[in-house]
């Protein structure tokens, strides 16, 4: 296809209220601060348990905080991992339909079902083993 067609250029979008804030949260969660924070907060908790005796409601709030916190940020990570595989994916797109000698033939990989990613796997395996041989 040789060099890339796209002329326009993109401009930066708008994210929304909850695309900054899945941005904030899933960056903050990421952080030293965080987990200086949750091992603070562990921390707290354990001194706490004998002025609490050990009881089933001291230890049923670090259970039910924990749960809180992992259910929200299970969606908030996939998100982000969704949006990075998506912004990965169309980068190599780019290289590829960039570079002259490349095959276009793989840009729309992620639409093929698991067997046929498994016989390109395949072919790949065979592919590199020839060349191997080749060199």
């Amino acid at each position: 296809m040789g060099k890339s067609t796209m002329k326009t250029k993109l401009k930066p979008g708008h994210k929304s209220a909850f695309e900054r804030f899945a941005y904030w949260v899933t960056k903050a969660a990421g952080s030293s601060y965080a987990f200086i924070t949750a091992f603070g907060i562990i921390i707290i908790w354990l001194l706490s348990g004998p002025i609490f005796g050990f009881s089933d409601t001291w230890q049923l709030i670090i259970n039910t905080g924990t749960t809180i916190i992992t259910f929200l940020m299970v969606f908030l990570i996939q998100k982000s991992q969704n949006r990075d595989s998506r912004i990965f994916q169309l980068k190599l797109n780019e290289l590829i339909s960039s570079h002259e000698g490349a095959s276009n033939r793989l840009l729309q990989i992620d639409d093929l079902s698991e067997e046929e990613l498994e016989t390109l796997v395949k072919f790949y395996v065979i592919l590199a083993k020839r060349a191997k041989q080749d060199a």
